[in-house]
């Protein structure tokens, strides 16, 4: 059977704000992942729009499209054009969960959920001539998930074509978080067994890895089984925490131990009451600085991640965060405009309170404002995410974070992965148009490398007082 599995470009990778590196960085794993229960005989042609231009002249029996928000009318396109042509077309992904009565408009069959069961349920059933039109997810569990066909990823297109997933969901619940209602009716966290999370990483080549899972050390039994099993395999590698995890135990040591070298962190806001209405939990009355001393003095860069417009916000919100970030030393930040995504609580209280101003979902990038402010005017908060990013990645700043480092290596290793992921665009799309990107892995494998941490280290400059 020729299956056609695809990942249509975000509309923001169309957009002005489209980094080419950005969107090379990790290939379509899911799709990968559902391409495992396939048949061995199945012609499998597995395309993402993000780094190839597809080919939609072929002739698929059945076509799986993976759905995001800002890609989802560009996934509805092509799903009527490939019905047009008598395929059979499947639409799964978080926007179909969020959102199934609009997906099914589009689709001949839909996945709500995860898919580890449904998936194959719909294959046997398709094989046997009786497809049905709406799979939901029951079953919640991946001790069994077969081996990823990463013989489908086109690796050198790819920065990080060893990403790995060994977990799904998370054990926290936000009031903005898109995944809760992907996992809505069942466990919303659940992890593989340790022996096959270990066996994936033993199939990947090369030191680099990124877990992309939502928050790594979430289940503290398993993560420490996986990061003891990992010691020796000289890997380095990224992954999300949060603060609470990194405060708590030893755990965030093992994973040094085991080649973190750099995690994505979700601080959010420096502001309590924000943290209280979006239910972030996790981060109230744990100190931000702590947290960070403790990573740095460890040698784990960090990635924190920052909302913009929340209803405590106010015109200084973006000084304020900036240079507390540009204090306390993160290698990099990512910002966000707070954006109500469907079926979360912070859209359906919204929708409740007339904010939401429309349903373009082409402009729920989260670099769009597309509700009604408080505290800031729509202008304002996007004119303030904006100099965010050129404030925090000028130069300048980017200097005085790596200061921030008593180690001198670490300081030179802040400015290095800074400056060559922000300030040198034209050699990325470069190397990215000679398909080179996968060269450049030697590199960052050197720049995640172990450097020496001193014991007593200066505590990261904090203007701010800790989150309580």
């Amino acid at each position: 059977m020729k299956i056609k599995m695809i990942l249509p470009a975000l509309t923001e990778a169309k957009s002005p704000y489209w980094r080419p590196i950005k969107y090379s960085l990790f290939p379509p794993l899911g799709l990968a992942t559902l391409a495992a229960y396939c048949s061995p005989d199945d012609q499998i042609d597995l395309q993402d729009e993000h780094v190839e231009v597809l080919n939609i002249d072929d002739n698929p029996q059945l076509v799986i499209i993976q759905v995001y928000i800002t890609n989802a009318f560009r996934a509805y396109a092509l799903a009527d054009h490939y019905r047009k042509k008598g395929a059979h077309v499947c639409l799964g992904g978080l926007h179909v969960s969020s959102l199934p009565e609009e997906a099914a408009q589009h689709a001949d069959t839909i996945f709500i959920g995860p898919g580890e069961d449904t998936f194959p349920k719909f294959l046997d059933d398709f094989r046997k001539g009786n497809p049905q039109k709406i799979y939901l997810n029951a079953k919640r569990d991946i001790s069994e998930v077969p081996p990823i066909r990463r013989d489908l990823i086109k690796r050198h297109l790819y920065l990080v074509p060893n990403s790995i997933v060994v977990s799904r969901g998370c054990p926290h619940h936000c009031d903005f978080c898109y995944k809760d209602a992907f996992f809505e009716g069942g466990k919303s966290f659940y992890t593989q067994r340790v022996d096959s999370a270990l066996a994936e990483i033993n199939r990947l080549p090369g030191r680099h890895l990124y877990f992309l899972d939502d928050h790594l050390l979430g289940n503290q039994k398993f993560a420490s089984a996986l990061f003891a099993g990992m010691q020796g395999m000289n890997r380095v590698f990224q992954g999300a925490s949060t603060i609470d995890a990194v405060l708590r135990g030893n755990l965030i040591e093992h994973a040094a131990k085991a080649g973190m070298r750099s995690v994505f962190i979700g601080f959010e806001s420096l502001s309590s009451s924000n943290l209280q209405q979006s239910n972030k939990k996790q981060n109230l009355g744990k100190d931000y600085t702590t947290a960070i001393k403790r990573l740095h003095d460890l040698g784990i860069m960090i990635n924190g991640s920052f909302v913009f417009g929340l209803d405590d916000d106010d015109k200084d919100v973006f000084k304020r965060t900036v240079d507390w970030a540009v204090a306390n030393g993160l290698t990099t930040a990512t910002f966000h405009i707070l954006t109500p995504y469907p079926s979360t609580r912070l859209f359906q209280t919204m929708e409740q309170q007339g904010r939401i101003l429309h349903r373009n979902w082409e402009l729920y990038d989260t670099r769009q404002v597309v509700y009604k402010t408080v505290g800031l005017t729509a202008n304002e908060l996007k004119q303030g995410y904006d100099w965010s990013y050129q404030s925090f990645y000028s130069w300048s700043n980017i200097l005085k974070a790596s200061a921030q480092h008593d180690n001198i290596k670490h300081a030179i290793k802040h400015f290095t992965y800074a400056g060559g992921w922000k300030k040198f665009e034209p050699l990325w799309n470069f190397i990215i148009k000679t398909q080179g990107l996968n060269k450049m892995l030697p590199l960052l494998e050197a720049i995640l490398s172990k450097v020496g941490s001193k014991t007593n280290q200066k505590q990261p400059l904090s203007p701010f007082p800790a989150i309580a």
